[in-house]
């Protein structure tokens, strides 16, 4: 079976509930009968209520950038599972480059969140990707099973219906926000990679279903070269995503 692909808007810290709100309206009638994708906006932790319900009634999916490992607890500024389901979340970035950058996060607690979002049905968008020195020294390759091995640790002992569930997002860190993009090649490539490690862990046949998204500069002009290569499964979206022309322009490339 084709894999379907995924088309994630990832806000990072913009708008406001009512920009949010004004975003929705714009954007639904753009892609008003797009079923060949599935669609998924990913805003601030305190849009995720205006969100959900400018959605309703559609098909698009509302998820967190970020959850805790924990499920509650003396976490300040953090957010739980609970609290993204409890408001009509349904998916989860989890290891995105800025938080591993910014926030020092590991392959270890990648994995953590990892076990706490399938534990609670959240679909987990999991980041990974090289920065450029490691790119430049080589790395790539080693980076990438680095990390997916350590972020799936123990997901082995999981039913087969809940690892299906887990989509990768590949983001070359020097191709975000600098206006350089991986040519597909580059993305084909790294995919690559990604699948044949995800293969051995749980075989090729899981290897073969799950969808590697490409997140780096995204633009409406780049999309149709990326999204036309078979291994790549969809796209995490970041500046391009925050205006609905461009947005729509890159589901519907």
């Amino acid at each position: 079976m084709p894999r379907r692909k995924l088309i994630a808007a990832n806000w990072k810290m913009y708008k406001t509930p009512a920009e949010a709100r004004t975003f929705v309206d714009a954007f639904l009638p753009l892609v008003a009968g797009h079923t060949r994708d599935e669609i998924a906006l990913f805003p601030s932790p305190v849009l995720l209520p205006a969100v959900v319900e400018a959605l309703r009634g559609s098909q698009i999916a509302v998820g967190a950038q970020n959850i805790h490992f924990a499920e509650e607890g003396a976490y300040t500024g953090e957010t739980s599972v609970w609290q993204v389901r409890a408001v009509g979340g349904t998916h989860t970035l989890i290891g995105h480059s800025e938080r591993r950058q910014y926030f020092a996060e590991t392959d270890e607690i990648v994995n953590k969140k990892l076990h706490t979002a399938l534990k609670h049905g959240l679909v987990p968008v999991v980041c990974i990707g090289e920065v450029l020195g490691e790119r430049e020294a080589g790395k790539t390759e080693s980076v990438l099973r680095r990390q997916v091995t350590g972020g799936f640790a123990g997901v082995t002992g999981l039913a087969a219906e809940v690892v299906a569930s887990i989509v990768i997002a590949y983001e070359p860190v020097w191709a975000i926000g600098t206006g350089r993009t991986a040519t597909p090649q580059i993305a084909v490539d790294a995919h690559k990679i990604v699948r044949a490690e995800v293969a051995k862990l749980f075989g090729d046949a899981v290897a073969a279903g799950m969808r590697i998204l490409y997140g780096g500069s995204v633009k409406p002009d780049n999309a149709t070269a990326l999204m036309s290569q078979d291994e790549i499964d969809g796209a995490l979206v970041g500046g391009a995503s925050l205006k609905p022309d461009s947005f729509a322009a890159i589901v519907k490339y």
